[in-house]
Formats: C-alpha cells, sequence, structure tokens
C-alpha cells in the first residue's frame, strides 16, 4: 500500500499548551473566584458550629454513621432528600441559566477542572517562568536545572493535590479528629483510599491533561449548545473590523488592514490553545482571557477596545449593517432566560418553606405480615406493627401513641404498661405496637380496616400520623 493511500490516522499526541501572563479586568474576576472557592473549599470543614452536647460542632458535615446532613443551623435527615434533590435541579436550572446568558461561563470562571488547572498553571509560572521560558524549558535537553524545576514543579502540584483529596474527607466526619488519625495512621482505610484517588485524579487532571479533560472527557461542551441562541454572550471576535489582519507597517496598502495586526496574543493566552479568531469552538471556555491580552494591545496601538469582547450574534448582524448595539440587559433578560429564573426561583422558595414548615417528628409505618394476623386465647385478633419514631429536637422527648379508626381497635406497646414512649434527643427510636380488635368487633372479621397512628409529642403538642390497615379473619 502507498503512502498517499495509508488510512488517516485517528489518533494525534497532545501538544502542550503553554499560556502567557496576562492582566486584566476578566483576569483579575479569575483570580478572586479562585481565591473564594478554594478558599471555601479548603476552610469550611473547620467551621465549628455549636448544635448542643449530643451533636456534632462541625458546621457541615455530611455525617454516613448518623445518615443525616449538617450545614449551619439546618439539619436534613434521610426521609427529607427532597431537599437535596431540590438543590440539585436547581444547581442545574442555575447553570441552564448561566449558559444561555453567558454561554460556558462555569466553564471558564467556576468549573473546579477549571480553578484546580489555573492554580497548577500560576505554580508552573511561579516555578518555572512564563510562556518563552516554559517553552525553551520544554525543549531544551534533560540537565541538573531541567530536573530541578520539575521535581519542585511537581511535589508543589502533588502537595496541592493532597490537600485536595484530605479536604475532601473532612467533610465527612470531625476534620480535627480526622486530621490526628490520618498523621498517626489511625484512620480508616477508606479514607486513605479516597484521598488517594482525590490526590492521583488532582495531579493528573490539573498537571498533565488539563485541557484534554475539557474537551475530550467532559460532555458538557456538546450539550451546552441546546442552551444558547442568537441573543447569549459569549466571546468572540469582531472580523469585520480586525480583517485583513497583518502588521501595521508603513506602506501604500497599510490604511487598508484591519485593526488586528496578528501578534497571537490571544492564541497565546488561551489555555485551550484555539484562536478564537477562527470563529466560535466547542474547545472555547469562555474565560475572555483572550479579551484582556487584545485590549492590552489595542491600547499599545492606539486602537479602540473590543476587537475581542463578549458579543451576541444579534450583535453581530447589528454592526456589520450599521446598528445600534443591543443593550446588554435586553440579552440577560429575555424570555429563555425569564423562565429559567422563575423555575429556579420557585424551586428555591418551595424549599426554604418546606424548611421551616417541616415537623420536628416523624413516623415510619411497617406492618409484620408473618403471619399477617394472630389470634389470642380469647378468640381477639392482633395485628403487629413497627413504629419508627423521628425525634429532631435537640432534647428527649415523650410521645404518646394512639390510633384513630371507624371500627373499635385497641392499641398496645411492647415492653411498657403505658402508650408513652421516650425518644432520646435527634435520633430514631423503633418500637413494637400491637393493634387488636375483640372477637365481636366487626374488624375482626372483615378483609382490612383503615386506619391512623398518630405520634403526639408530648412536651410541645405537635402531632404526625400514618396511615395502615387492620388484617381480620376475612383475609
Amino acid at each position: 500500500m502507498s503512502a498517499s493511500q495509508q488510512p488517516p490516522q485517528l489518533y494525534a499526541a497532545r501538544e502542550p499548551i503553554f499560556p502567557k501572563r496576562v492582566s486584566g479586568a476578566f483576569r483579575n474576576l479569575k483570580w478572586i473566584i479562585m481565591i473564594v472557592t478554594l478558599g471555601i473549599y479548603y476552610i469550611t470543614p473547620w467551621i465549628r458550629w455549636d448544635r448542643g452536647p449530643s451533636l456534632p460542632d462541625q458546621a457541615v458535615l455530611l455525617d454516613l454513621g448518623g445518615r443525616r446532613f449538617f450545614f449551619f443551623w439546618i439539619e436534613i435527615w434521610p426521609h427529607e432528600f427532597y431537599f437535596v434533590a431540590g438543590l440539585l435541579i436547581m444547581a442545574g436550572l442555575g447553570l441552564f441559566l448561566f449558559t444561555s446568558a453567558l454561554g460556558r461561563v462555569w466553564c471558564g470562571y467556576a468549573c473546579p477542572q477549571t480553578v484546580w488547572t489555573d492554580l497548577f498553571y500560576t505554580v508552573e509560572r511561579w516555578i518555572e517562568g512564563d510562556r518563552n521560558a516554559r517553552l525553551r524549558l520544554f525543549k531544551a535537553k534533560w540537565d541538573a536545572r531541567k530536573i530541578r524545576l520539575r521535581v519542585i514543579k511537581y511535589i508543589t502540584w502533588f502537595l496541592i493535590a493532597v490537600a485536595t483529596g484530605g479536604a475532601w474527607v473532612f467533610y465527612f466526619t470531625d476534620a480535627p479528629t480526622l486530621l490526628v488519625d490520618l498523621f498517626t495512621l489511625n484512620a480508616h482505610p477508606v479514607a486513605y483510599t479516597t484521598i488517594g484517588i482525590l490526590t492521583a485524579t488532582t495531579f493528573v487532571f490539573g498537571g498533565f491533561m488539563r485541557e484534554q479533560v475539557c474537551i475530550y472527557m467532559c460532555p458538557w461542551p456538546r450539550i451546552q449548545a441546546a442552551m444558547m441562541d442568537e441573543d447569549t454572550l459569549t466571546v468572540a471576535y469582531r472580523d469585520w473590523r480586525g480583517e485583513p489582519r497583518g502588521k501595521h507597517r508603513k506602506g501604500a496598502d497599510a490604511d487598508q488592514l484591519g485593526d488586528c495586526i496578528d501578534c497571537m496574543a490571544c492564541v497565546n493566552v488561551c489555555p485551550v490553545g484555539i484562536d478564537i479568531r477562527d470563529g466560535q469552538q466547542m474547545e472555547c471556555i469562555t474565560c475572555a482571557l483572550c479579551i484582556d491580552a487584545c485590549d492590552d494591545i489595542m491600547d499599545k496601538i492606539g486602537k479602540p477596545r473590543g476587537l475581542i469582547d463578549y458579543m451576541a450574534l444579534t450583535d453581530e448582524a447589528n454592526e456589520r449593517a450599521g446598528n445600534e448595539k443591543k443593550p446588554i440587559w435586553k440579552h440577560i433578560f429575555r424570555p429563555r432566560t425569564i423562565l429559567y429564573t422563575t423555575l429556579w426561583s420557585a424551586i428555591g422558595v418551595a424549599l426554604v418553606v418546606l424548611l421551616f414548615v417541616r415537623s420536628p417528628i416523624d413516623v415510619t409505618i411497617s406492618p409484620i405480615r408473618n403471619p399477617q394476623f394472630v389470634t389470642l386465647s380469647d378468640g381477639s385478633i392482633r395485628n403487629t406493627y413497627d413504629l419508627r419514631i423521628r425525634n429532631m429536637q435537640h432534647d428527649d422527648r415523650e410521645f404518646h401513641v394512639s390510633i384513630t379508626s371507624d371500627e373499635i381497635l385497641r392499641v398496645e406497646l411492647e415492653g411498657t404498661s403505658t402508650l408513652g414512649v421516650t425518644v432520646p434527643a435527634d435520633s430514631t427510636q423503633l418500637q413494637r405496637v400491637y393493634v387488636i380488635a375483640r372477637p365481636v368487633d366487626p374488624a375482626a372479621e372483615a378483609d382490612v380496616t383503615d386506619f391512623r397512628f398518630w405520634v403526639e409529642d408530648q412536651v410541645s403538642g405537635e402531632r404526625t400520623f400514618g396511615d395502615t390497615v387492620f388484617n381480620g379473619r376475612g383475609n
């Protein structure tokens, strides 16, 4: 087979990208977001919140052993998973909202992959220098200096990665206690395994794969187009103003050139290595660093800023036609974004309302149906139930158990002659309950009889209930 008949190569080796340092409004915004998000992630497990002697004092804690989630003064129990589901839906709608308004703004500023990759790039610049220095080092032969710089860089990356994995496990147990256990080798193997996995993924994703994660592993670049339309603001190049590009040297045809001097500044600062002048591309994460780089060049050559800018397709049509540019607020506030905002707000308001109106007690009823009923010596029919009573108060409470039904039924509690159950603070108590129908009662002969369990807090008077059925001989 001749060379011209060789099948096309489906694999291309990664070309290393060495983004240049840039300054400007969007770079400063990314610094702020990086500091805030990383600060929240690393510091939050160490914030204390006093909930009383019976509860953990960690402000944010996902207590898997106790099957509860603590967030400052809010306590979420397993049966309240709808709060978590609601927050996930809000996160999805928020992502849709920001994407429809500003394109991949999440990817460019707040995505964990972007934040940690940006942090790793920063470390790399501190140790190896800016773009040209890193390029020279990359092409240089291995010598003592190159080995020394690479070792220092990799060690720093590794420490960041370990801190990242370590911070994550602190959200699942008491952080100070776990920290001591980790260093004394007394922590559970799951903790070491989790830290090891997160350390490895952070080190590899942030240090080596970088833009490859965004381009090939993340599905969002392929989905986000469905959230965008002609009014979505995204980073774009004004080719009608910049073309034809060329060096602005004095000459007969110099006045025929556009504003772009083909300096490649926009390409050199791009963390994914694309040329924004080629138009919209899936790889673009809308970080806007090319805007800062281009504006800096425009200032130096005395041209107006905005050759590369946040703009929409409708802006392009208007500017080409010489019409007035649409105000930014008209791009932001349009039917699609208003719909997303309305849905997002409605779910948020509903969750807040549910949070304040939820009952501090809860009961789960589990009928014991093996056997379905027991015939007592006097001919009475007895059904057995397990009541799981949940006390979400911060002190012990006594609860009174009763039933209501259209038929006559009697209730007894196993292990006590009363109908009271004491449930410790912030815990769940399993109580076996017997419901009995006399031989002469209709419920004893019927197939099933509907009735309702009531559980009442003897201190506050609050009540909750659960419906179930009583099986008679008719079965």
